[in-house]
């Protein structure tokens, strides 16, 4: 009778399993398919143009298109029906996140629909239809991820599958040929300045896409072009920010969700402004940092040795200070006895992988840094900062990944009843003062306002009112200090109550600073500033397109890093 009883959910669940891996095949099967005829484009290879590239991205951008248009209207028409949500996935400040990424990305389809009108008469028009299908999807999925992103899907749980997966590596795909486009435009830089630096062994063959034709409004192309690659980093984060809350939509669909309130946690500015000042200080200092690299790099080898000098030692001292404060943080939760929360949470579970999995990509860069600089047989001067700035890559990023994954399975502090109460303060001061039936003090589970008892508190001194039995009241008092009425566990309470702010305070503060501090070295590899690139003796060492190789798949997953980092601390932030 049990597995009677048993089967039907065991046969019920069956379909939906092989739903699952099915639509999660056919997800990597498609982005396989684009990555090799992306890598196809990169390398010239013989009868792939870009226009086919573009084409199969327009194709998989109009069938998600048709999808989420599928999918709203049916929510539509079943508004009225009470739907699952989770708690945890989309949250307010990730959809400002990704609609900020998206406004940006919107500027950057104008730039290509204007550079394809100067050079349209040498451009496959898939080049002008492309950016216009791509605004027309970007406004389309941001709206659906702001209303949309928390559902739990119980109907067409198949359909749905292979409809939220498709989302998925479509915007992997767009992610990845963001990727590739400003690789290689960055990459074309780098071999020139490698000439400055000294290494004229160095092979220097430049990859040129540029248009076959000249352009007919000359200011303008160069507006467009020029501008078009500083709103890559911007793309790219949109794209691989939509494809992880889509990727979280696509295991929530079918899931069991435990009703249960989720605590709001609000962002505020209050308690973290150490945090804040010393996050800004670092955020202003690497702006300037980037502006003087990308000025001085390439001028002259003087000049380029100081502009990587001064980005070695600018970079040790803040991994210096992160990963101060992220064991400053790990030790005061060693100091804590609170427990994990070990729920189930597919939000949760895809931020800790993220972050370990992209690390590696820093990671692999840092230990090629590391095996260059032992190997290689001449060292100029500059190239000894790399070792140090290396080593406190790989450093700080494990002890921040360990802060992070352990802040975000920490199980919210509940709020003490005592710490809710509403105090009546009272200056005493030889007068009597009557309490009026609008007030009421609740302590420790009491209603003064029934006992006659009122605390108060001038100057860190306690005095107390008492009734004497004849109504009228009597005050203690003393010529040195003020008499004590509260019990010895109210002094108890006041002392952990102190000591928990304290540490909260403190745990903010550091969270703040690492976000901020995240952001800031979010900016250079996005724009453009890699030594990786820059300093030659990786080149000299593995050779210059192996290391070139090793670069260009690493750095997306280092960026990517530093802003999903970012995100996790913000969220940190809100829960201390």
């Amino acid at each position: 009778m049990e597995k009677a009883a048993g089967s039907p959910a065991v046969g019920g669940s069956y379909p939906q399993k092989n739903a699952e891996i099915l639509s999660s095949q056919y997800g990597i099967n498609l982005f396989l398919a684009g990555l090799l005829l992306t890598f196809a484009w990169a390398v010239h290879a013989v009868g792939i143009s870009k226009s086919h590239l573009l084409s199969y991205l327009i194709t998989l951008m109009l069938i998600q298109l048709l999808w989420m248009l599928w999918y709203l209207c049916r929510s539509c028409t079943q508004r009225r029906l009470i739907r699952d949500k989770d708690t945890h996935a989309g949250a307010r400040w990730l959809k400002c996140g990704i609609t900020l990424f998206a406004v940006i990305t919107l500027i950057l389809d104008s730039f290509k629909i204007g550079y394809y009108i100067d050079f349209s008469n040498c451009l496959s028009p898939t080049e002008g239809i492309f950016p216009v299908t791509h605004a027309v999807h970007t406004i389309l999925q941001v709206y659906f991820l702001w209303c949309h992103a928390k559902d739990v899907i119980q109907s067409f749980k198949t359909l749905e599958r292979f409809g939220v997966i498709h989302s998925v590596f479509t915007n992997l795909l767009l992610w990845t040929n963001g990727v590739l486009t400003e690789s290689k435009h960055q990459l074309n830089e780098h071999k020139e300045r490698l000439i400055t630096l000294g290494f004229g062994n160095i092979t220097i063959v430049l990859d040129d896409h540029a248009p076959q034709c000249n352009c007919t409004t000359t200011t303008l192309c160069s507006i467009f072009s020029q501008g078009i690659y500083y709103l890559y980093p911007f793309n790219i984060e949109y794209h691989i920010l939509a494809s992880t809350m889509l990727y979280v939509l696509w295991k929530n669909i079918g899931r069991k969700v435990e009703h249960h309130q989720q605590n709001k946690t609000p962002f505020k500015f209050h308690g973290i402004t150490v945090g804040m000042i010393f996050g800004l200080i670092v955020l202003t200092s690497t702006i300037a940092v980037v502006v003087v690299y990308l000025i001085q790099i390439g001028g002259s080898k003087i000049k380029s040795e100081l502009a990587l000098t001064m980005f070695y030692l600018h970079a040790i001292f803040v991994l210096a200070l992160m990963c101060t404060a992220g064991i400053v943080a790990l030790l005061i939760y060693r100091l804590e006895d609170r427990s994990l929360d070990n729920s189930k949470n597919p939000a949760r579970k895809l931020d800790a992988e993220l972050l370990v999995g992209t690390a590696a990509g820093s990671w692999l860069l840092s230990w090629g840094s590391i095996l260059a600089i032992i190997c290689a047989q001449a060292h100029p001067k500059y190239t000894w900062y790399n070792l140090p700035y290396s080593v406190l890559v790989i450093i700080e990023k494990y002890i921040q990944n360990l802060f992070i994954i352990e802040s975000i399975h920490r199980e919210q502090e509940k709020v003490n009843d005592d710490i809710k109460t509403l105090r009546i303060v009272t200056v005493c001061r030889g007068s009597t003062l009557s309490l009026t039936p609008l007030y009421k003090e609740i302590y420790n589970g009491r209603a003064t306002r029934d006992t006659g008892e009122v605390p108060c508190l001038f100057k860190g001194s306690i005095c107390g009112r008492e009734n004497n039995g004849t109504g009228v009241d009597t005050e203690e008092t003393s010529q040195d200090n003020s008499s004590v009425m509260h019990s010895a566990s109210d002094f108890s309470f006041y002392s952990r109550n102190s000591v928990t702010n304290n540490k909260r305070r403190i745990l903010k503060n550091i969270a703040a600073f690492l976000f901020l501090c995240n952001l800031s070295l979010w900016i250079p590899p996005a724009f453009g500033c890699r030594p990786e690139y820059d300093n030659g003796l990786e080149e000299i060492v593995f050779g210059f397109e192996p290391w070139i190789i090793v670069v260009n798949l690493a750095m997306p997953f280092s960026i990517f890093y530093r802003m999903h980092s970012a995100a996790s601390l913000f969220e940190v932030n809100c829960k201390t």
